[in-house]
């Protein structure tokens, strides 16, 4: 299936200057399989190297000189590597540090060979910081579960070309507010879409979801002590009630220290599992200077793996609108991986919040994003535009220019109130349509 990275893995390719490339993900979200097709579409030959599977390749970065390694390399794998020709796949890299290390010497003494390197619990590697690493010698490219424009893509239907100026016709809105609610099921973890596609099977779909949720918590023993896996599977089993919602570790159990807990989080975060909402008062660029650490929404890798833990029925999901499914988590977790999905995929994505708390006057606004140095809050919501009393709060507050509201209704603007009324599936189409109304 077609994936956005497929364009700068292109670029990446073409360049004149090239670092060694890191691609950075969650388990399975397609990282092995998106280099594999790259290699064996765009160049003359593809060379991978599983650290995990093929132990015996891990005696051929002793030296950290390029030369010897491909010289050793094409010895034990009976292969040709030719720099300007071959892509050379590293994967599960974290499993042989030296060959981490070594990417720096490839940048300075072999910079025309292609090198791709991937790892499932690379993220550990990297943060704990237990190595020499090549800092400044080596590009990140990040990859997530499936985009809704993706999924659309996978499923064969029409890309989206709707403007503010060209809005989708009454029955092209329903029927994608309809493959929403079908993506909210199926989500966008490459097996589970391609299961769905070949068997239309929510079902079958389901036991993907199964087995993917049940890998994620077998790889505990890989990066905890038996005393913190202890933690980690308590943390997991109760933590999706949480997603979207003010996080408390005394919501998970009241009898572990939140210390304990806390570390455990750490882990499931750096594995990609969740990712932090954080809380900002909003009040100047970078929105990250103004966070308070100790306030956090949570949201889980992807919306099927999600409403599988959350064992919601299909028929409801249907049945009412997405702001109503599990109290409105669903829309604000399909709001949070479609922000991170069409972020830069150079960088880690960050996500962040608002809130005012007051006697009598609180309020939250469910996003806040930044467009060229304009901030812009973000509500999920089902209703009128005229009920968004924080999103009115906070723009009388920050004198925003613009204010955003996702729902299913229509796409629209509101020149007086300046409101965007954008659906759930124009998400990819947001920064086009802020082009239209701002500048």
């Amino acid at each position: 299936m077609d994936r956005n990275l497929d364009n700068e893995l292109l670029k990446w390719k073409s360049r004149p200057i090239r670092f060694p490339l890191i691609l950075r993900g969650a388990r399975q979200v397609g990282k092995t399989y998106l280099i594999e097709h790259f290699g064996k579409t765009h160049f003359t030959s593809f060379v991978s190297v599983n650290f995990e599977a093929q132990s015996e390749v891990i005696a051929c970065f002793e030296s950290l000189n390029p030369e010897e390694i491909i010289t050793r390399l094409q010895k034990i794998l009976k292969v040709k590597i030719i720099p300007g020709e071959t892509l050379l796949f590293l994967d599960e890299i974290q499993s042989c540090p030296k060959a981490l290390a070594a990417l720096r010497y490839f940048k300075e003494k072999m910079a025309d060979l292609h090198l791709i390197a991937a790892g499932s619990l690379l993220e550990f590697a990297l943060i704990e910081g237990k190595f020499s690493f090549p800092v400044g010698r080596v590009q990140f490219l990040y990859l997530h579960p499936l985009s809704f424009q993706e999924y659309l893509l996978a499923r064969d239907q029409e890309p989206l070309r709707c403007t503010l100026k060209n809005p989708p016709k009454e029955e092209e809105h329903n029927a994608l507010n309809r493959l929403v609610k079908e993506y909210l099921l199926v989500g966008g973890m490459p097996a589970a879409v391609s299961t769905f596609k070949s068997t239309l099977s929510l079902d079958d779909t389901a036991m993907i979801h199964e087995i993917l949720l049940s890998t994620y918590a077998a790889d505990f023993s890989k990066y905890a002590t038996p005393a913190g896996q202890k933690y980690l599977k308590i943390l997991f089993g109760g933590v999706f009630p949480t997603i979207a919602k003010q996080f408390k570790y005394s919501k998970i159990d009241p009898d572990i220290r939140s210390r304990d807990l806390k570390e455990a989080l750490n882990h499931l975060e750096w594995a990609g599992l969740f990712k932090p909402v954080q809380s900002t008062s909003a009040s100047g660029i970078p929105l990250s200077v103004q966070v308070k650490n100790k306030r956090f929404k949570l949201l889980f890798l992807d919306i099927g793996l999600a409403q599988h833990a959350l064992k919601i029925d299909p028929e409801e999901v249907y049945k009412h609108e997405i702001i109503q499914i599990n109290k409105g988590a669903m829309a604000e977790q399909f709001v949070g991986q479609e922000l991170i999905a069409y972020e830069r995929s150079e960088k880690l994505a960050s996500l962040f919040y608002w809130e005012k708390e007051g006697v009598g006057n609180s309020a939250e606004v469910d996003y806040v994003i930044t467009w060229k140095n304009i901030i812009i809050p973000v509500e999920v919501k089902g209703g009128p535009t005229g009920r968004l009393k924080s999103l009115h709060q906070f723009m009388k507050e920050k004198k925003s220019r613009l204010g955003i509201c996702i729902s299913e209704a229509p796409l629209s603007y509101d020149n007086d109130h300046k409101i965007l009324s954008l659906p759930f599936y124009l998400l990819s189409k947001l920064p086009d349509i802020l082009e239209e109304i701002l500048l």
